[in-house]
């Protein structure tokens, strides 16, 4: 029996449009071995690692007459070599023209006949490097049982052991008329559902999916704190499908001497680089910013943590949510991953960046007092590494409330800190690429891995030309604090 979408996942597939494709990325970049690394073996790679991520061989199938959620359905004519593409930069290819692939890329809608990701071998990068830049659809990744495929593909060794073969034959695609009849059926046992779909065939399936989430998504602890409307901001406009894509790289060891030096979280710190930037962007624009002035964010943050069996008692100065050895990772099953979604205001009329600093660790604490985490389930096992799928958490706790409450989102999805690999490739960098909202100029992704933090920045096109003076100020808010962490041990 075909399976059958989530309630939320049926809102992803059909609330897609044109402006606002639901599809989320990573690109990730890595040094080519002195072996080589071939379009052959990233198929092959794939190939094997597809049995851990079997929706990846499937497709979305409509019911007739909109009775009921759409289902998964094996694709009886899946084509590895049309999801996986090569794609090649004029050598010696620079970052710009990687990032600009990656804009042009992800203003692509996914092709909805067939399972719905792609994968691209980007070769001609300089210095001797190649990128995987990877999108999956929202529906496709719910970051707990479904997980994205750049993320298996990983290992935390060079020669990782060989997976057992698989052979994979698809299951017979179901007729319309059973689809229909199976539709009827769960109208008839779960009739106010089927009230509910029937409704849909007059005024839109969509909007009953959209409707349905809303009714029965998780209760975020942000609904409590802040039901107001967002405050105005050239953040919130018309957006195109056209995108714009900028990365900024920081180091890691830069947030842990400001968290141990003002006493607060790591998340905290991002939070408060991430508003100096927007501070400065702001007054870039001539935009009006006064003592008050703030921008809403939404922030879904995934950590690992370990629970009271372990031994973890949070006295650690580690920032939590990054294993330091594949031994962590691969450990006992007490290690999990947690979501905590909440909505913050960001000061961004506080010139002061220590003060900056503080306001939002006040929020953040008040935060962690009215509600834990949601517990998800343990994540990927073969490496520990899952931004990706972290990082589609955010997107659907986001997508749970309106996007009138908040400006932007802002993803944190902690990596391990030890090296990772594709097929002997050591990766060096990972940017997250989050997918925007209706009427949402930017989203910000941000993954910590193996000593960095990786600022990925998914802007429309049009609304935000400017996209990279915000990474550019990014580097600039983190120098501050950094010289206020400094000053302050005089």
């Amino acid at each position: 029996m075909a399976t059958r979408l989530t309630t939320q996942d049926a809102s992803f597939y059909f609330l897609e449009a044109s402006s606002t494709p639901m599809h989320l990325g990573s690109l990730a970049v890595f040094r080519t071995p002195r072996s080589g690394f071939s379009y052959e073996n990233l198929l092959s790679l794939v190939e094997q690692r597809l049995i851990l991520v079997p929706r990846y061989r499937q497709k979305v199938r409509e019911v007739a007459f909109g009775f009921a959620r759409p289902v998964w359905v094996d694709d009886p004519d899946f084509d590895i070599t049309y999801h996986i593409r090569r794609s090649a930069l004029p050598k010696p290819g620079s970052e710009d023209q990687l990032h600009d692939l990656v804009a042009r890329l992800t203003s692509r809608p996914l092709d909805r006949t067939r399972p719905l990701w792609e994968m691209y071998l980007v070769e001609g990068l300089s210095k001797n490097r190649f990128a995987i830049f990877t999108k999956s659809h929202s529906a496709l990744v719910d970051g707990e049982k479904a997980l994205e495929i750049g993320q298996v593909i990983l290992d935390a060794s060079k020669n990782p052991p060989a997976m057992a073969e698989e052979l994979w034959m698809p299951a017979s695609e179901p007729k319309e008329s059973a689809l229909v009849l199976d539709a009827i059926t769960e109208m008839i046992v779960r009739p106010s559902e089927g009230v509910e779909m029937i409704r849909g065939v007059a005024r839109g399936v969509a909007e009953v999916a959209s409707g349905a989430v809303q009714a029965t998504g998780k209760v975020l602890s942000a609904v409590r704190t802040a039901a107001q409307v967002a405050p105005s901001s050239p953040l919130n406009a018309p957006i195109s499908r056209n995108r714009r894509f900028a990365v900024a790289k920081t180091e890691l060891s830069d947030y842990r001497k400001i968290h141990t030096r003002f006493g607060c979280s790591i998340n905290d710190v991002v939070l408060a680089v991430v508003t100096g930037a927007l501070r400065n962007w702001l007054l870039s624009r001539g935009e009006p910013v006064t003592a008050s002035s703030t921008v809403r964010a939404m922030v879904p943050m995934s950590v690992y943590v370990s629970d009271v069996r372990a031994g973890y008692d949070g006295s650690t100065d580690r920032p939590v949510g990054e294993p330091d050895s594949p031994d962590e990772v691969h450990g006992p099953e007490s290690q999990r991953s947690e979501v905590s979604s909440f909505l913050v205001d960001l000061p961004v009329g506080e010139p002061n960046a220590v003060v900056r600093l503080s306001h939002i660790a006040h929020a953040t604490e008040a935060h962690e007092k009215q509600s834990p985490g949601v517990t998800a389930h343990t994540l990927m096992r073969i490496s520990g590494f899952a931004p990706a799928s972290l990082h589609a958490m955010g997107a659907r706790a986001g997508s749970r409330l309106s996007q009138r409450l908040f400006n932007l989102i802002i993803t944190n999805a902690p990596g391990p800190q030890f090296p990772l690999y594709v097929g002997g490739a050591r990766m060096l960098e990972m940017f997250p690429v989050s997918p925007l909202f209706e009427n949402q100029a930017l989203s910000i992704g941000l993954t910590s891995y193996d000593g960095n933090v990786f600022f990925g920045l998914n802007a429309d096109r049009g609304a935000m030309p400017d996209v990279d003076v915000v990474t550019a100020l990014l580097l600039e808010s983190l120098e501050e604090l950094i010289d206020a962490s400094n000053e302050s041990r005089v």
